[in-house]
């Protein structure tokens, strides 16, 4: 338990020093660059959300365009 810990320690200290720092050189608060950070990621997960849909949607309306015979009497 110690070492999860310490690990979860290293990374929120040297996670948080990456987006503190791009706040700076881009002088802003590093809250807002934390924020960006988050939304974007919620964007880009609902993006293949959607394209997942179109692809499916297409994908049914190609089985309902071309209609599957049987054979060649089936006319």
């Amino acid at each position: 338990m110690k070492i999860f810990n310490h690990l979860k320690f290293f990374f929120e200290k040297h996670g948080f020093h990456v987006s503190s720092r791009l706040a700076d050189a881009l002088g802003m608060r590093a809250s807002s660059v934390r924020i960006f950070f988050i939304y974007l990621s919620c964007v880009t997960v609902g993006l293949w959300f959607v394209v997942y849909l179109i692809l499916a949607f297409w994908m049914r309306l190609k089985d309902l365009i071309r209609a599957k015979r049987s054979s060649v009497f089936d006319l």
